[in-house]
C-alpha cells in the first residue's frame, strides 16, 4: 500500500503524523465515529466510517515512538518523524510491516466496537456478545505487543459483567408509552434519541426512538413520564434486573425547558427505564430529554450533526453484518459474525 500523511506539530510539544483530515486524538471534540489505541509514545486514531485506512497518531515521545513508526508507517516517515524541525512535511506511507498495520487497525477497531457498537431492538441491530469482542482483542493485542501501550496493552481475560436488562423476544418495535391512567390527560408527548457519549455502552438501546415522553395532568398535578428501552442483550435466557445495575450507573433523564430544568430518576423494569418527574415551569415551551449517567461523556451538547453521524455509524453496523453473514472475512471480528449468524429477533 501506498499514500501520503503529514508530519506536523501539534500542541504542547506533540508531534502528528496522518491524513490532512483524520481525526486527532485530543484535537476536538471526540465524537463516537473515532477509534483510538494506546500506543508506546502516543495514540492512534482511526474513523471507522472514512475510506482512509490510514491511522493518525499523535506522539508524545518521538524516541519511544520509533520503534513502531517505520512498521505502521514505512521507512520515510520514520526518517521525516526524526528529522522534523518544525516545518510540515509530506511523506509516503509504505508499511514495513504490513501484518502489524492490519493488525493495530483491526485492534483498534474491537476496543471501538466494545464502546460504540450499535445496539438495537428498534432499529434491528443485534448486540455483540462481549466475549467474543475480548477473545478478539486478547488476540490482537498479542500480535501488536511491539505497538500497544497503557490500558490497550493489557489482554481482557474475563468477559465484561453485563448491566443490561433481558432482550426482550418479542418485544413489539413500536414501543412506547402505555395508556395513560384512565383519569389522566395527556397534555403533549415526544420521541427522539439521546447522545451516546452521555452512557456507558449495554445501557441504552441505540436508537433516535429509543426514548419517549409524555406530560400527563392527574389529580390537579402535571408530571413528565419518561420511557427508555433499554439495551439489546445477547442472551435472552439470562435476567439482568435493576437491582443488579450499581446505582452509579443507572441512567437519568434531564428534562431541559426554556426555562427550567427537572431531573428524572429512571428504574428499569422488563426492557424499559421509566421515571416520573414533576413538570417544570414553561413545560409548554420546547422540551428536550436528554439521558445520561453522572460522570459518564461530556457535560456539553452534541454537535448539530451527531444525529448524522449516529445514523452513518447503524449503515456501517448494517453493511457490516450483511458482509460477515455473506462473505466474512479477516476485517470482520468474531462477535460480528456470530450475530449475523444468530437466529435472533432482529
Amino acid at each position: 500500500m501506498t499514500d501520503r500523511v503529514l508530519v506536523r506539530g501539534g500542541p504542547v510539544g506533540t508531534l502528528i503524523v496522518g491524513p490532512e483530515n483524520g481525526p486527532v486524538p485530543g484535537e476536538g471534540d471526540a465524537t463516537p465515529d473515532v477509534a483510538v489505541l494506546e500506543v508506546r509514545g502516543g495514540h492512534l486514531a482511526w474513523s471507522v466510517l472514512a475510506a482512509q485506512p490510514i491511522p493518525a497518531a499523535v506522539l508524545e515521545d518521538v524516541d519511544l515512538a520509533q520503534e513502531w513508526i517505520w512498521a505502521v508507517y514505512g521507512e520515510q516517515v520514520a526518517l521525516a518523524v526524526d528529522d522534523f524541525a518544525g516545518i510540515a512535511a509530506e511523506s509516503v506511507v509504505a508499511p514495513g510491516l504490513p501484518a502489524l498495520w492490519d493488525s493495530a487497525r483491526k485492534l483498534g477497531y474491537a476496543h471501538w466496537a466494545s464502546r460504540w457498537w450499535p445496539a438495537s431492538t428498534l432499529d434491528g441491530i443485534p448486540a455483540l456478545d462481549q466475549r467474543l469482542v475480548d477473545l478478539d482483542i486478547a488476540t490482537l493485542t498479542v500480535e501488536c505487543e511491539r505497538l500497544v501501550d497503557g490500558a490497550d496493552a493489557v489482554a481482557p481475560d474475563e468477559p465484561a459483567p453485563a448491566v443490561t436488562s433481558d432482550r426482550a423476544t418479542d418485544y413489539a418495535l413500536a414501543a412506547g408509552p402505555g395508556a395513560a391512567e384512565p383519569d389522566a390527560l395527556v397534555l403533549a408527548r415526544g420521541t427522539g434519541g439521546w447522545d451516546w457519549r452521555r452512557c456507558p455502552p449495554g445501557l441504552v438501546d441505540a436508537s433516535e426512538r429509543a426514548v419517549s415522553w409524555e406530560v400527563r395532568r392527574q389529580s390537579g398535578n402535571t408530571a413528565f413520564e419518561i420511557f427508555v428501552i433499554s439495551a439489546p442483550t445477547t442472551n435472552s435466557t439470562v435476567s439482568h434486573p435493576d437491582s443488579t445495575i450499581p446505582t452509579h450507573l443507572r441512567p437519568r433523564a434531564l428534562i431541559r425547558t426554556t426555562t427550567a430544568t427537572t431531573v428524572a430518576d429512571l428504574t428499569l423494569t422488563g426492557d424499559t427505564w421509566t421515571g416520573t418527574t414533576s413538570a417544570p415551569p414553561g413545560w409548554e415551551s420546547t422540551v428536550a430529554v436528554d439521558i445520561y449517567v453522572p460522570g459518564i461523556g461530556h457535560p456539553d451538547p452534541a454537535a448539530p450533526d451527531a444525529p448524522r453521524i449516529r445514523e452513518q455509524i447503524r449503515t456501517l453496523a448494517t453493511t457490516r453484518l450483511r458482509t460477515a453473514a455473506d462473505t466474512p472475512d479477516d476485517t470482520m471480528l468474531l462477535a460480528e459474525i456470530a450475530a449475523a449468524a444468530s437466529d435472533t429477533d432482529f
